[in-house]
């Protein structure tokens, strides 16, 4: 089981690889909007915002999240690891229920080349 600590790296990553686009890819990333992601299995809570590029964590809190973020994601710490790590495809994680995202119908489209 992935602990806290990966789980922020993971999203670090995550935050770098976004930052590193360009084209298409970075206009869709380039908006602001508050976010969440619930690592089930750890029960926390990282909170922050998807800002120009980046994701800025600024919370990591115990529990399902506090408030009803614009963009909400919820996984287990591995398949936020695997999905960081390019082990796990996100189209097929979604499908299968073992990633959740939930977000406005325009966050979506615009999110949709992101994963």
């Amino acid at each position: 089981m992935a602990t806290k600590e990966e789980c922020r790296s993971a999203l670090d990553t995550f935050s770098d690889n976004l930052a590193r686009t360009d084209g298409d890819v970075r206009t869709a990333a380039g908006f602001d909007r508050s976010l969440s992601c619930h690592i089930t299995d750890l029960d926390l809570t990282f909170t922050g915002r998807l800002v120009d590029g980046r994701i800025q964590i600024s919370d990591t809190v115990a529990g399902p999240p506090p408030g009803k973020a614009q963009i909400r994601l919820a996984m287990t710490g591995d398949d936020l690891v695997a999905l960081v790590g390019g082990e796990l495809h996100f189209g097929r994680a979604w499908a299968s229920g073992r990633i959740r995202l939930e977000a406005g119908f325009r966050d979506l489209l615009r999110l949709k080349s992101l994963l």
